[in-house]
């Protein structure tokens, strides 16, 4: 199904498989090289490669879990979401495609998906991720006052959101 795309084209979703764990660790780190590096300086906390692969490598094993890829009009890879039945897992848009509406394409994708299994859309956020916190905020994401701290080094706050109206 076409979407949103970074030159306000079309670009193309498909469902990722297994062979894709390598792909969305890079597309998670182009975006997160740029979105994130206050918080993560690369200098001192480089980009944790092998453990986002094999997070990816187990996400995509998971029955409940759904990723999908968005490839622009020559067939690059742009953005990705992932969701299981409750929870927006990810989304990512590489920063050169930033603002032409793809990740607000993707995450209106994975919230069907949640919705369509029963569920409540959430997602964890990082307290200091500004830029996905305002997109959020103006697609009607809340906090609900639950924190965390996260996975990796130096291990920020994440901040639980919910989908406004949705129930919960």
């Amino acid at each position: 199904m076409p979407e949103p795309g970074p030159d306000r084209g079309r670009v193309r979703l498909r469902r990722a498989g297994p062979d894709d764990a390598p792909l969305l660790r890079d597309l998670e780190r182009a975006a997160n090289l740029v979105a994130l590096a206050h918080v993560f300086p690369p200098a001192e906390h480089p980009f944790p490669d092998e453990a986002v692969e094999q997070r990816w490598v187990a996400a995509l094993r998971e029955p409940a879990v759904v990723a999908w890829v968005a490839d622009g009009d020559r067939g690059e890879p742009v953005g990705f979401v992932a969701h299981d039945d409750t929870w927006v897992r990810q989304v990512a848009v590489r920063p050169e495609a930033w603002g032409a509406g793809l990740g607000s394409a993707l995450l209106d994708r994975a919230v069907a998906g949640v919705r369509a299994g029963g569920g409540v859309p959430r997602l964890w956020c990082l307290r200091r991720n500004e830029r996905a916190l305002g997109l959020y905020a103006r697609r009607g994401w809340r906090p609900t006052g639950t924190e965390r701290e996260a996975v990796y080094a130096p291990h920020p706050v994440e901040v639980e959101l919910v989908l406004a109206g949705s129930g919960a």
